[in-house]
């Protein structure tokens, strides 16, 4: 049989992060799409999408660190936010048709304690309007072709929720919250709980894990650098997100087994070191692989070539 030749990736090699402030009104496939054509990386992925209407921070994976998209998909993240009380809306944002009107508008007081409803582990049901699968199709595919469907409630977790401002027919929110969080979905709930209608008419995403809007870009901003500056200065380490992975540090040797794929006996790595665990294993300042221990050996289970 005729062994198919390596295939060749085009492009520049390219390992780590960029953290772009997404703009308002292009979607975050679109954004990767822009990062892979202005600096010719051979791959780029993005962890965790955002709204079209939404801005703010997008972490951009370039090529070993999409590898690490995981981690940063599971992390906290940050959002800030505007409800329009008085209408709903088939979106639950400000794009989508007014489906239900209310002339009540809640107080800044009933605001305050109504937040305090939705701290803590909460269900919530996804906008119909989202990515999500249902039965093998996008839900934002079956809505708009007008399809008759209920998607499923789901566990998460809001850390934090504070009123920023307050004005009659407007609010400002901040909020903390786990992965899988719809902020579409906190202000229609919290609109229906005041008793009104409400929709998000501005949403902006401040923090992802470790990344913040501090360290953030515009795309412009990366137009200019890849044609009058070194790309590297902006390009954050491979892993910046694994900062709550434990370090276990190995011998050349077993690096070298460890990147063929190959298992490292348990009795070769630290006593201390817990079975179940995931760990960075290490040469020197070298990140080789993500490993797992189980009673016999350290099973790598991300492979890098950095």
């Amino acid at each position: 049989m005729t062994k198919k030749p390596n295939r060749i990736r085009k492009g520049l090699k390219i390992d780590g992060w960029l953290v772009i402030d997404k703009p308002y009104q292009m979607g975050s496939t679109k954004v990767v799409s822009k990062c892979k054509y202005l600096t010719k990386a051979q791959k780029v992925g993005h962890g965790g999408t955002l709204d079209p209407l939404a801005t703010g921070v997008l972490p951009i994976a370039f090529g070993e660190a999409t590898k690490t998209i995981p981690f940063i998909m599971d992390a906290r993240k940050t959002y800030q936010f505007t409800i329009c009380w008085g209408e709903e809306r088939t979106t639950d944002d400000l794009e989508g048709e007014v489906c239900a009107t209310s002339d009540h508008r809640p107080s800044e007081q009933e605001i305050v304690e109504q937040i305090q409803n939705f701290m803590g582990v909460i269900k919530q049901r996804p906008p119909k309007f989202s990515a999500i699968k249902i039965e093998g199709k996008r839900a934002y595919d079956m809505a708009r072709s007008g399809e008759s469907f209920e998607v499923k409630e789901r566990e998460v977790e809001i850390y934090s929720y504070q009123l920023l401002q307050y004005s009659k027919d407007h609010a400002s929110f901040e909020v903390e919250c786990s992965k899988g969080t719809y902020v579409r979905s906190l202000g229609r709930d919290i609109a229906r709980k005041l008793g009104t209608c409400g929709y998000i008419s501005a949403l902006r995403r401040t923090k992802v894990g470790s990344f913040d809007l501090k360290q953030t870009i515009s795309l412009v901003k990366l137009e200019e650098l890849v044609h009058s500056a070194p790309l590297e200065e902006w390009i954050l380490n491979v892993m910046t997100v694994l900062g709550d992975i434990l370090a276990l540090a190995v011998t050349q040797e077993q690096a070298d087994f460890l990147k063929n794929g190959s298992f490292i006996p348990k009795k070769d790595v630290p006593p201390s070191s817990q079975i179940g665990v995931t760990y960075k294993a290490m040469l020197g300042d070298k990140l080789i692989a993500l490993c797992v221990l189980d009673e016999n050996h350290l099973k790598p289970v991300r492979v890098f070539d950095l």
